[in-house]
């Protein structure tokens, strides 16, 4: 696993989007490792995983990797790490989105998170992630709250 450098963006759940181009296993493109069909495969396990785990678990709730990249965000702002991770930030014009939080990679350090990455999106990245992004606005509108709160 420590070999594996993975990104994910959007929502949570089956609304996130991974991102193949993104994915290395010790500096090589995982396209150049797998098939298709299995980065597909993986893909859309990741997106059930949460859901696999808690099945797992029996105890209702996947605490593991939430724990771990919680570990990893505070020791990248505590030591000023300016550390690329992924995270939920307010998107103010990234991406074409404004105020609304999504995941995205940024840069953490002792100012929390510092900047904000913004990847060109192609074909397919870039609807799912929109896809990703309505899911969020609709989850948000039907709780009663406005984005502009």
């Amino acid at each position: 696993p420590q070999d594996v450098d993975a990104l994910v963006l959007g929502g949570h759940g089956d609304q996130m989007v991974p991102m193949p181009r993104y994915i290395t296993v010790r500096g090589v493109p995982v396209t150049d490792l797998l098939p298709a069909g299995k980065i597909e495969s993986l893909s859309e396990r990741t997106r059930n995983g949460g859901a696999e785990i808690v099945a797992l678990l029996k105890t209702g709730s996947a605490y593991y990797a939430p724990a771990a990249s919680a570990f990893q965000m505070v020791r990248a702002i505590l030591l000023d790490e300016k550390r690329v991770v992924p995270a939920a930030a307010c998107l103010n014009g990234e991406y074409g989105i404004d105020g609304l939080y999504a995941g995205v990679p940024v840069v953490l350090g002792s100012e929390g998170v510092e900047r904000i990455i913004e990847l060109q999106l192609e074909g397919d990245e870039k609807s799912s992630f929109e896809r990703s992004v309505q899911a969020v606005k609709g989850l948000i509108e039907k709780i009663g709250l406005s984005i502009d709160d």
